[in-house]
């Protein structure tokens, strides 16, 4: 069996139990070596054979799983946060499927989640926003033109975007073409929840300048909206006077 597992965003326990689980009795670990904490393979037995798939190529890592199958051996292959975001899954599960290998998927905390422990912030807060946008700058891979970042922005919805560091000035220019106000809060978490985690706060204005001063260009989520500001309405849900599946709403007076 070939399990595809979520590493967490950075902090080894941040792990799924699951996951941990399926380290330690990996025989083959293929692990995302420029972004999965390192610490993670201490779970790993002695005889397990491991490989940092930065220096591999998708067919270098598929013929790793395949004869890992044919010794009849576990293997992980272990992606950063979740494997369903930004992960690169797929296209190794097709190859799986042509081989008619086994696999399952076990997922993780993905680092958006981790960014937001960290800030300490809701992405959905009520009479702000209901909505959260993942989405990523276009750099080398394109991205299709209904899901540029200055069409996102029409939404003004919570936007998290990963693998936008390097590009911070594009960023910048398409959000503010898109209607953000220069003004709105943006934070920038660069390796979250590890012991380097940096926290920058600023506004779409000034974001540039603020990565330029921290010297922040990779492995760091920016998150714009003003969900990171003061101002939202309180939720119905624990409101006296709602109405829910479990409890009557009071009106002011049976409060009394």
């Amino acid at each position: 069996m070939i399990h595809f597992v979520g590493a967490g965003p950075g902090a080894v326990d941040l792990i799924t139990v699951r996951g941990k689980s399926l380290i330690e009795n990996a025989d083959v670990i293929i692990y995302a070596g420029s972004l999965v904490n390192p610490e993670l393979l201490k779970w790993a037995k002695e005889s397990c054979s491991i490989y940092n798939s930065a220096y591999m190529t998708l067919e270098e890592v598929i013929e790793v799983m395949v004869k890992a199958e044919e010794a009849a051996q576990t293997t992980v292959r272990l992606h950063t946060g979740d494997p369903a975001i930004y992960g690169a899954i797929r296209e190794q599960i097709d190859e799986l499927e042509r081989h008619k290998l086994a696999y399952e998927v076990c997922p993780g905390v993905s680092s958006m989640f981790g960014v937001a422990a960290s800030l300490q912030a809701e992405y959905t807060l009520p009479g702000v926003s209901q909505t959260v946008i993942i989405a990523r700058a276009e750099g080398r891979t394109p991205v299709p033109e209904r899901e540029r970042l200055k069409e996102l922005a029409r939404h003004q919805a919570t936007m998290v975007l990963f693998l936008s560091s390097g590009l911070v000035d594009r960023v910048k220019a398409e959000l503010l073409e898109g209607g953000y106000a220069p003004e709105t809060p943006a934070a920038v978490v660069y390796k979250a929840t590890w012991p380097e985690e940096k926290i920058v706060r600023t506004t779409i204005d000034g974001l540039p300048e603020a990565m330029k001063e921290e010297q922040i260009s990779k492995t760091a989520l920016i998150v714009i909206g003003d969900v990171l500001g003061d101002v939202y309405d309180k939720s119905s849900l624990y409101d006296a006077a709602f109405t829910t599946g479990f409890r009557m709403g009071r009106t002011e007076k049976e409060k009394d």
